[in-house]
């Protein structure tokens, strides 16, 4: 058995660093709260309203906002990899939670949300910083008064899914437009 050498991957020249800055979470909230949901996704995708302090941590954005479906895109960074080289699951699992948690807020009215009650993924081929751009794909798949179902799907670059995922959100605050 030979003792690995160690010290050189402690060297300065090994180490990275990245400085993360966001907005305030509240204000934007308060900015936000006489929107519908679509109206505060349009705001956020399109600059009006600041992306959530997670978004900027990861570095995702929202591309697509229609009713009932949001795409966000992540460009893969060494940053959010695990220690053999790949994105780390919790990196699917952000987009996911956040694309579908926000494709639901595509159908409330102002003052109405919802949060993660649960998230099953499934993983099926791994992502790393070489998949190119990602993208997170949510989407409803039945809108309730107190729970709501969604459904979502990670993409690497070429297009091939990478991560299916399906969750479950209560409703807070006044009345879904069911589905």
């Amino acid at each position: 058995m030979t003792v690995l050498d160690t010290a050189d991957l402690f060297s300065p020249a090994m180490r990275r660093e990245r400085v993360v800055d966001w907005q305030a979470p509240i204000p934007a909230a308060k900015a936000a709260f006489g929107m519908s949901g679509i109206e505060a996704m349009r705001a956020i995708r399109d600059g009006i309203l600041p992306p959530p302090p997670m978004a900027r941590l990861i570095g995702f954005q929202m591309r697509v906002v229609e009713e009932g479906r949001i795409v966000m895109e992540l460009e893969p960074h060494e940053s959010l990899e695990n220690t053999i080289g790949l994105l780390h699951g919790a990196t699917a699992a952000a987009l996911l939670d956040t694309a579908m948690g926000c494709a639901i807020s595509t159908m409330l009215p102002a003052g109405q949300g919802a949060v993660t009650l649960d998230l099953k993924l499934t993983y099926l081929r791994p992502l790393s910083v070489r998949s190119g751009k990602i993208s997170a794909e949510g989407k409803i798949i039945k809108l309730g008064r107190q729970t709501s179902y969604t459904e979502g799907f990670v993409r690497d670059g070429a297009g091939n899914l990478a991560v299916h995922a399906t969750a479950t959100f209560s409703m807070i605050g006044g009345e879904a437009k069911t589905k």
